[in-house]
């Protein structure tokens, strides 16, 4: 064989095996929290694509992308986590504290990016916010101080609130940070508060319901992700009993609630494809610190607030960063 035809074969021989691994189709697990059909489901999963497609994965052309669709059930959670992590995809984007708990428990080798966890440290998916040191990392909806803002927001816009209820999960890890942060700031507001802590769609109607016998009332729901699975029952509820209520995310008032304060959940996602690509380029999610908002957005339903007699202050409105008329 020729010197001149050797060195091309071998060139050939080098160069195939690196075209062919960038050429690789690689495969993203995604697990959601909610079902499939949900506006919130289509409009976070939405944003994360477009991202992923503007940093050049497209699914069909060089990725892969398996779904699941969990409805707070944990035996289907679980299920769900073993038949992705089966799957051995290059990473796995998990929506909530109970579906990336699956997914930890199931796989400590597998990358896992999650979006609108609360306490990561406390739930025991990462070792440190700088340093997630594991297989995981990502993006919190909010920080523990947020419960005192929700207080005063509610007082804001209805400063004749003299008692309040405080809507938690009780196995939410970062329940007692929230409602800590409420209670710290209650006195000094005149407010009394009461903190019921509600699993499923019976201890929500009756915590409400029972609450509401008396007058003066208003309603915090905190920033657990399983609770905002039932927010169409809880708007209802605040509307029936006239209670005015502030909410951790924008979907609470898009279905007719009176306020919230809280990070963008819809731009989350498409943060969290950022580090799919990093990790999806070669970088460990123990490298990745995990990521707090970089803006908390208001929004106020005004026709709630009139369906309740409430005058918005100016002030406020002047604050939102969406007012639903």
């Amino acid at each position: 064989m020729r010197r001149r035809e050797f060195v091309a074969l071998l060139a050939t021989a080098v160069t195939w095996p690196l075209a062919a691994q960038a050429q690789r189709m690689r495969r993203i697990g995604v697990f959601m929290n909610y079902a499939e059909d949900t506006p919130q489901s289509q409009a976070r999963l939405a944003s994360f694509l477009e991202e992923m497609q503007e940093l050049g994965w497209t699914a069909g052309r060089n990725v892969q992308i398996d779904y699941r669709w969990g409805v707070a059930d944990s035996d289907r959670n679980r299920r769900n986590a073993a038949e992705l992590v089966a799957l051995a995809p290059d990473v796995i984007l998990a929506s909530a504290t109970a579906v990336t708990a699956a997914l930890v428990q199931t796989t400590r080798t597998i990358p896992v990016v999650f979006v609108n966890v609360v306490d990561p440290v406390g739930a025991g998916f990462v070792q440190s916010m700088a340093r997630p040191s594991g297989n995981a990392t990502g993006f919190i909806p909010f920080e523990y101080g947020m419960g005192g803002k929700w207080l005063e927001r509610l007082k804001q816009i209805a400063p004749g609130v003299r008692r309040v209820a405080v809507l938690q999960n009780p196995i939410v890890a970062s329940r007692s940070g929230q409602l800590g942060a409420i209670e710290a700031l209650a006195p000094s507001l005149g407010v009394e508060l009461s903190a019921f802590s509600v699993r499923d769609t019976g201890e929500i109607e009756r915590a409400i319901t029972r609450f509401a016998q008396a007058p003066t009332g208003g309603l915090i729901v905190v920033g657990a992700p399983s609770l905002e699975t039932h927010h169409d029952l809880i708007v209802t509820l605040a509307a029936q009993h006239r209670l005015p209520a502030v909410y951790p995310y924008r979907s609470y008032v898009a279905g007719g609630g009176l306020m919230s304060y809280g990070t963008d959940l819809v731009a989350q996602f498409r943060r969290a494809a950022g580090y799919v690509d990093r990790i999806l380029k070669g970088e460990k999610p123990a490298d990745l610190p995990v990521q707090a908002p970089t803006k908390y957005e208001l929004a106020i339903n005004l026709e709630t607030a009139k369906a309740l007699g409430l005058d918005v202050p100016a002030t406020l409105l002047a604050r939102a960063d969406e007012v639903i008329k």
